[in-house]
């Protein structure tokens, strides 16, 4: 009879239902703790195989102390903040990518894209002050969506937008297949290097690449110029991906239409930013992949590689290990 795994859990403060869909997901017969991160972390991690840090926010003290673990796994899909060299020095480091959160992001994108056309918040507060039928809105449908990055969650963005009617264009570093699945959905799909080009013409543009030196200030001022006076900017993904005082003042001058914005460069985001007063920018704070579907998808993910590796079988979504 096998005695299971020992498996440590690093916690985040107030995001205890990633943990209890990971509890629950887990077979008993694996020993499962959580860190206290202010207790000797040499006592509770060096005999850990397996470390399930929740947002990637592990650090170097505590992969120090972990000497023994077989697997650090990360129940997020970003890791932009995350040690990674420094772990993969001697740690095999997963995380669960971006199909365990892909619906959650594009439907959380397309929340943002009706509430700036069709603007509920600014008429809710018209019609507690008496005032009806304002204010005057758009559509959706038959407006060009440029989705930045067709990984899962850009994919699922297309088919969504489709069925509103939009027609939606694709670009990623990699070639896009239309010949089957989402791909199908799309009357345009490129290489990054055409974002210049394709910027020109788009109504809506999503982000969804991860965010690294290359992607860092992706939509800068000179390319948010670009941008004809009615579009607007949906960024589901990292905050540096968008210079933010580019932003602020292109729709402070009117050469914007308009921003939905669930990240943002730091966060909490500085509470005197123009962003968050703005009228024509619509926020949510990093919640797009906060739904209880992508916390059991990553749960079942996270222990499923745990049974590989108790197994002996290949583990997925492997993103560093040592050379």
């Amino acid at each position: 009879m096998t005695t299971g795994l020992r498996v440590v859990f690093i916690p985040v403060k107030g995001f205890t239902i990633w943990q209890e869909a990971f509890q629950k997901a887990l077979p008993p017969k694996h020993r499962l703790t959580t860190l206290n991160s202010e207790a000797d972390l040499e006592s509770q991690l060096s005999d850990a195989d397996v470390v399930v840090d929740l947002g990637g926010w592990g650090t170097r003290p505590m992969m120090d102390a972990a000497r023994n673990v077989r697997l650090w796994q990360i129940l997020g899909t970003g890791f932009d903040h995350f040690d990674l060299a420094y772990a993969s020095k001697r740690l095999v480091v997963a995380n669960c990518p971006g199909q365990t959160s892909a619906i959650a992001l594009a439907e959380c994108a397309v929340m943002h894209m009706l509430m700036l056309v069709r603007r509920p918040r600014r008429s809710e507060e018209l019609m507690r002050n008496g005032r009806m039928w304002e204010p005057f809105g758009g559509e959706l449908c038959g407006k060009l969506l440029l989705i930045v990055g067709f990984g899962a969650s850009g994919r699922a963005l297309a088919v969504r937008a489709h069925a509103f009617g939009m027609q939606v264009h694709a670009l990623d570093v990699e070639p896009i297949s239309t010949r089957h699945g989402e791909g199908r959905v799309l009357s345009f799909a490129g290489h990054i290097d055409q974002l210049d080009s394709q910027l020109q013409s788009a109504d809506f543009v999503s982000l969804h690449v991860p965010l690294n030196s290359e992607t860092r200030h992706l939509l800068d001022g000179r390319r948010i110029a670009l941008m004809h006076p009615g579009a607007r900017i949906i960024n589901m993904a990292r905050g540096a991906l968008v210079d933010e005082n580019a932003l602020l003042e292109a729709l402070s001058n009117a050469t914007l239409a308009g921003a939905g914005l669930d990240v943002f460069g730091s966060e909490p985001p500085d509470p005197g930013s123009g962003l968050l007063s703005h009228p024509k920018v619509t926020l949510t704070g990093h919640i797009a992949g906060l739904t209880r579907e992508t916390a059991d998808r990553r749960a079942q993910m996270a222990v499923e590689n745990i049974h590989r590796l108790e197994e002996g079988r290949r583990l997925l979504a492997i993103i560093g290990q040592p050379a």
